[in-house]
């Protein structure tokens, strides 16, 4: 069936997508603790940035900048700076928040804390793993003698939001979850705060430090 629309070892790379997508990663995590903390919906909407970011590094690669990107080592070293720079800036963000930050700044940074949406996104289109993702695995399985390559792209683009869709769904409401606990044991809530500031910090590091 899929072989008829250019998209070959079907199951291979769904076996692949599946271990992909539940690997710890920034925006898996910034998906949890936005549920964690602010509830299902802002949850969503950070969710739905990732799905945006996935979907515009997929019209990239078909359009071969994600290629680009790859092989020119300056464009690549922006990227993986930029990615670098902003999960450092939001594990600061998180850790100044949780420990140091009064009660007044922190009400003041819920109101702020409505662009879930574009953070999600920024930290989408900011990952260098991500590229790599799409010029080395995902066109391993389209078959680039089909006449109608995009419809190829389309198809797999849509296995990868499906997927993603039902695992970010878990993480929202396993977030929510684990909020109702958090709520009675501030000390935990704070503590686990802190370990996705840091957390954030380590993905900031292996960003700066991955080669090209």
């Amino acid at each position: 069936m899929f072989e008829s629309l250019g998209v070959i070892n079907v199951w291979t790379y769904l076996v692949g997508l599946f271990f992909i997508i539940i690997a710890p990663g920034p925006n898996s995590i910034y998906v949890l603790r936005t549920a964690t903390v602010r509830g299902i919906g802002p949850g969503y909407r950070a969710a739905l940035g990732v799905f945006v970011g996935d979907a515009i590094l997929i019209f990239c690669a078909y359009l071969g900048i994600a290629s680009l990107i790859r092989t020119t080592p300056l464009l690549f070293t922006l990227v993986r700076y930029l990615g670098a720079i902003y999960l450092l800036y939001l594990g600061v963000k998180i850790l100044h928040a949780n420990f140091i930050a009064r009660r007044e700044e922190q009400e003041s940074a819920v109101e702020l804390g409505e662009r879930y949406f574009s953070k999600a996104l920024t930290l989408s289109l900011t990952n260098p793993k991500a590229i790599l993702f799409y010029v080395s695995f995902f066109v391993q399985f389209i078959d680039f003698s089909y006449a109608h390559t995009w419809i190829s792209y389309l198809v797999l683009a849509g296995m990868l939001e499906a997927m993603s869709f039902v695992y970010l769904t878990l993480l929202i409401f396993g977030g929510t979850l684990v909020a109702r606990f958090f709520r009675r044991k501030q000390g935990l809530a704070r503590l686990g705060n802190g370990l996705i500031g840091l957390f954030f910090m380590g993905f900031a590091a292996r960003l700066a430090t991955l080669s090209s």
